[in-house]
């Protein structure tokens, strides 16, 4: 804590010397480099890794994760605020708010997601309402609380869909649905929020985590699904975290409402 206090106040000292030779007002020059990445479901693979990267490159984070272990560990290596939450609890968002207290942020990364696999005739209508509370429900309860600062502050924000949205595949019905819906989410609300802040999607195919665990921890099916794709591997944390830096970062000012496919080539050449 101490450390990350002296460290605010070397940035506000060093920020006072420019603002005071530039002629610019302090408190605009201050509050620009304070300025936090929020990072929603921070402790999976691909949240973890978009959370190291935006730290590597300069900018502070305040991390969301449900585990209160593994997100205040990922926050104690990062120096990071952290809140720990549960998207599918009602009004998740009020404690990261209230956490958040008066601190400014200018983007938001949703990086939550599942893996629903099962055939329809083996789905019920839980599995459907449960599935999209998780991906879509609470990605709009968390912009919603969000978007006065974003707005305030010309912010970006990152979903998170998947190569099936858009790409057929057996037994996927749940999860292809609900993330598709994240892509509809994310063209409406570009519309609705532009130009004041910009919303984009990444469409990645499986990657390690967690999550796609069970299935990847038989060596002949990773080797398959690997085969699959054109790269012929399967995906990485690392490999989404720069596009999600770049996406919230100012080089992308000219870019929002896009759909972009992160799938080792399996959604075009594969």
């Amino acid at each position: 804590m101490m450390n990350n206090f002296i460290n605010i106040n070397l940035y506000c000292f060093y920020y006072k010397i420019h603002a005071s030779l530039l002629g610019c007002p302090i408190s605009q020059i201050m509050v620009f480099k304070l300025m936090k990445k929020l990072i929603i479901g921070a402790t999976g693979s691909i949240g973890s890794a978009v959370s190291r990267n935006i730290q590597k490159n300069g900018s502070k984070t305040h991390l969301v994760g449900r585990n209160e272990k593994d997100v205040s560990n990922l926050a104690n290596e990062l120096g990071s605020s952290f809140t720990v939450a549960d998207v599918l609890n009602e009004n998740f968002s009020d404690k990261i708010i209230s956490d958040l207290e008066n601190e400014e942020i200018d983007g938001l990364a949703f990086c939550v997601g599942s893996i629903d696999l099962k055939p329809l005739k083996l789905t019920k209508k839980s599995d459907y309402m449960q599935c999209f509370n998780l991906n879509l429900i609470s990605a709009t309860e968390i912009i919603r609380a969000t978007y006065d600062k974003l707005k305030k502050n010309k912010g970006s924000i990152v979903l998170f869909s998947t190569v099936a949205a858009r790409k057929g595949f057996l037994n996927h019905s749940i999860i292809s649905s609900a993330k598709a819906a994240v892509e509809g989410l994310t063209v409406a609300l570009a519309a609705e929020f532009a130009p004041h802040v910009r919303v984009n999607c990444i469409a990645p195919s499986l990657s390690k985590s967690k999550m796609a665990g069970p299935m990847l921890k038989n060596e002949k099916m990773a080797e398959s699904i690997a085969k699959m794709h054109a790269l012929k591997r399967i995906g990485e944390g690392d490999d989404f975290s720069s596009l999600v830096n770049f996406l919230l970062s100012n080089d992308s000012s000219w870019i929002t409402g896009q759909i972009i496919g992160v799938d080792g080539g399996r959604s075009s050449v594969a």
